[in-house]
């Protein structure tokens, strides 16, 4: 099946090259997955991509949480991604204005070379976009942004009407990939994405094949029904890389999104 015809208004309406480049992924592996990657050791992370890289879209990364980083064997381990044909994308966070978010994705992780998305809050305005999305051009790349629209963890502070100014900046700004939304609740997420329309992605993390409560706050809901709410990237971490058998569990959640997507 072509992209487009699984995807529908999303393929159509969307006129980022990242997001369209995913939704490509997402068809060429028939999965929705995103891994996140929550290991602090390049090794582990290595051993984590052979496992479950033939059964996921993306990689979700914490680059400064390795404890033995080095530019040359992060280096390594974007080539093996790339041969995966995984997009990394890098849970950064960033909150600053664009001037410094734009330094940000340079520096000694230098992000914007390796990243092919990147999360921001959008607590000190629209600028930030810009300036992710000039860090990428600085190094002749292209990239997405997501942005915190919600959060999973109880006691959040991203009220409705915070949502809403969120949503309404991002749906117009071309540098936006999508939006993050909480998987754990399917009817706020089946808001959201009326919220939002067709133009822009969600990607949900909060989901997981056993829900329910889980550590520090987290709680979790079905991917499948996630997906079906309006979800177009899973984004698991403990269901996989803590399961006796991270490939075979890999598999199940690709599985059980893509069954959704196309039920969609």
């Amino acid at each position: 099946m072509q992209p487009e015809d699984v995807w529908g208004n999303r393929w159509h309406e969307s006129t980022l090259a990242m997001a369209k480049r995913y939704m490509t992924v997402a068809c060429e592996k028939q999965s929705l997955v995103c891994l996140a990657a929550d290991r602090n050791t390049m090794s582990g992370l290595f051993e984590l991509l052979e496992q479950v890289g033939p059964h996921i879209a993306a990689l979700k990364t914490h680059v400064d949480l390795i404890d033995d980083w080095s530019a040359e064997k992060w280096s390594k381990f974007c080539v093996a991604a790339k041969q995966y044909n995984l997009l990394i994308f890098e849970d950064r966070k960033f909150a600053d204005i664009g001037k410094i978010s734009r330094s940000q994705m340079a520096g000694i992780y230098d992000i914007r070379s390796w990243s092919n998305i990147v999360t921001a809050h959008l607590i000190s305005g629209p600028d930030i976009v810009d300036g992710l999305q000039s860090a990428w051009q600085d190094v002749g790349r292209e990239g997405g942004v997501l942005l915190l629209a919600q959060m999973s963890s109880r006691g959040n502070l991203l009220s409705v009407d915070y949502c809403d100014s969120v949503v309404a900046k991002g749906v117009v700004s071309a540098g936006v990939l999508g939006f993050i939304g909480n998987g754990s609740r399917p009817e706020e997420l089946a808001e959201l994405r009326s919220k939002v329309g067709d133009s822009k992605m969600i990607w949900t993390p909060g989901v997981n094949l056993a829900t329910g409560d889980g550590e520090m706050g987290q709680r979790y809901g079905d991917p499948g029904d996630a997906v079906l709410a309006g979800s177009d990237c899973i984004i698991v971490g403990s269901g996989i890389h803590r399961a006796d058998n991270p490939a075979a569990m890999a598999k199940q959640y690709a599985e059980a999104s893509w069954k959704a997507l196309l039920e969609r």
